[in-house]
Parts: C-alpha cells; structure tokens; sequence
C-alpha cells in the first residue's frame, strides 16, 4: 500500500475544515449473493497472485461471510460495476475472532470490543492502490460507528508493513510471526490498533493519510452501519455484550 493520497475526479468543500471528495468507484456492504460473488472473484484472485496454494481454497464463499458477526465489504466501478476490492470485517461480539483459533490474546484485549480485517483483496495497478486505501477508510469508519475499541490483524511479510505504516502495533513479541490456522497456516504478524486515539496519534506523527482518512468526506463510501438489537454503538456497550458472552460461555 503507498501511502499516499489517491487521486480523485472532483472535490468540492462542504464546510470549511471538512471536504467532500467523489471517487471512481464505491464501496459498500454486501447484501446479496451476486455482490458476495463478486467479492469472492476478486478476493481469490488477488491472493492467486501472491499465495497459489492457499488461493485454491478461496474459489467459493466461506462459512462465515454468512455469519452475524461478519461484514463483506466490496469495491466496484462506477463506469462499469467491475468489483475492483474487498475485505472482510469480524467482530467478537458474538464469537471470537479467527485469530484466537490460533493464538491467545494477551490480557489487554481480553474483554475488549474487537474487529477483525481479514480477506482484503484489490485489482492491480494504480486504481488497486487506490481501492486499498480508501478499503481501509472504510474499516476504520465501521469500527468507529460500531464501537469497537481495538482493530486487529494478520499480515503476512510483506504486508505487515503496510499496517505499520499505518501505525498498528505488535501484539506479541517485535515483528514476531506466528502461524495461523484460518490463514493455511501461514506465519502472520498480529497487530492492533487503538481506534479512540487513531486521529490523536496520527495528528502527531502528521501522518500522510489524515487527511485522506479523518478530513474528508466520501461519500462512495458507505459501510451502512446500523447498531443491532437496539445496542448503542459505544465502547462501553459493546464491551459489556462481550462479557456477557464470554460469562456465559464460561458458565456452559
């Protein structure tokens, strides 16, 4: 991933600190199975490229791309409805997260709202890059909106720059890697990031995509968010549903 600011087709300011900035493609939640279809398509063929064998067992949709935890999200062209990325979101509030298949958290996530990327996929070339950058916006925002506390991820080398760069940190030990199960058992570097001091932090180290990811308004891209079962959408709240399920699976 560059890090740097994609261009788009327009821009215009709706107010004075916040611009709106119009994109070539959008990005939405997946709501149907030609969507999901779509999304798996090019979710398998962007891992072909990088990992062959494991792509092979990407070729049709996975159980949990139905689960309630789960949300697809997916990039297309506004010229054409080309599906251009994806990325999966998983949460913990009703089940852990595929990471903890493979890995036990360290105490300071345990209890925690969590939000899991995973299966992020885009085109190649310039347009692929600009995808990626405006996937990872779009994460960022539903996790914010849903109140999840710390985002967590897997990348592999050398993907796990990329999150670096966007300032995740290790979760164990320094660039260390660990093998995953619901990844072909690949090594990954765990990482996390703290959503409530993102803006803060990346102010501070006057980050390249700040303004990209926390001053401007796009709206191609929607992650539809709507809390569920009336839950407010805080920290606090989502927290307190993910004790709750973990008490009573203690308790089974």
């Amino acid at each position: 991933m560059e890090m740097r600011n994609p261009a788009v087709l327009s821009a215009t300011f709706s107010r004075p600190e916040m611009s709106t900035e119009r994109l070539p493609f959008t990005i939405r939640r997946v709501e149907t199975e030609d969507s999901l279809k779509k999304a798996v398509a090019i979710r398998h063929a962007a891992y072909a490229r990088h990992v062959p064998e494991f792509a092979r067992t990407l070729a049709l949709p996975e159980a949990c791309d139905y689960e309630e935890d789960t949300v697809v999200l997916l990039a297309e062209s506004k010229l054409d409805g080309t599906a251009l990325g994806t990325a999966r979101i998983r949460t913990n509030v009703h089940h852990p997260l595929h990471i903890e298949e493979s890995v036990v958290l360290p105490q300071w996530l345990q209890g925690r709202a969590l939000g899991e990327v995973e299966r992020l996929g885009v085109g190649e070339g310039r347009i692929g890059r600009m995808v990626k950058v405006a996937l990872v916006k779009a994460f960022f925002d539903y996790f914010e909106k849903t109140g999840i506390e710390y985002a967590v991820i897997a990348g592999r080398a050398p993907v796990d720059r990329q999150y670096e760069q966007l300032m995740f940190t290790d979760v164990f030990g320094e660039k260390e890697m660990v093998p995953l199960a619901h990844a072909g058992n690949m090594p990954h570097r765990v990482m996390a990031f703290e959503i409530a001091t993102g803006e803060q932090r990346w102010t501070e180290a006057n980050h390249p995509m700040l303004k990209f990811f926390r001053h401007t308004h796009h709206p191609d891209i929607d992650v539809g968010v709507a809390p569920r079962r009336g839950m407010a959408a805080t920290p606090a709240a989502v927290r307190a549903l993910i004790l709750d399920q973990q008490a009573q699976l203690a308790a089974a």
